[in-house]
């Protein structure tokens, strides 16, 4: 569920506290929650009037954002490892993370038209793949473009060369 900067802010403020959708069926659910700029959004309530009336509030900040910092080791590498391999191995044009993580890592703030071009890649599937990484705390959106974060580096760093993951995926 998109939602304007303006909306944003007026959740965030409390002046905002139901959005309404035309959907053929809803993308949230009661009880979920949605990632935007401002934080985390608590998905109250939704209800079908002649349109969906979807109630929002601020639940807190994004949790990716305290992730992006936390270095993995052991088995939290590992599985981080493993979930980047399950990635790569249901690629569309093959494997992808560590190229990605490594053309962010040299290209920081470049916009994404660019990087996916340099890539070898469709814009919105870049996007579409960075935003899997990101959900594994590995990028951060930039105003223009990305980068890696704490996290992303080292997990980069642990992977060297672009190793093929895959054989990790099964684990």
């Amino acid at each position: 569920m998109l939602l304007k900067q303006e909306t944003l802010r007026g959740i965030e403020n409390g002046s905002i506290t139901v959005a309404f959708r035309r959907w053929r069926r809803p993308t949230v659910k009661t009880g979920g929650t949605l990632l935007t700029p401002i934080g985390q959004l608590a998905v109250e309530a939704v209800d079908v009037v002649s349109i969906y009336r979807v109630r929002l509030s601020l639940a807190g900040p994004d949790p990716r954002i305290a992730l992006r910092e936390e270095i993995p080791e052991g088995a939290e590498l590992e599985s981080i490892l493993q979930r980047l391999g399950r990635l790569d191995a249901r690629g569309a044009s093959g494997p992808w993370t560590c190229g990605v993580l490594k053309i962010l890592r040299e290209r920081p703030a470049e916009r994404a038209a660019e990087l996916a071009r340099a890539f070898g890649m469709d814009k919105a599937a870049f996007k579409a793949n960075v935003r899997k990484l990101k959900g594994l705390g590995l990028t951060e959106s930039l105003r223009v473009g990305y980068r890696l974060s704490p996290r992303g580096k080292a997990v980069l760093s642990e992977l060297g060369d672009c190793p093929d993951l895959s054989d990790r995926a099964s684990r």
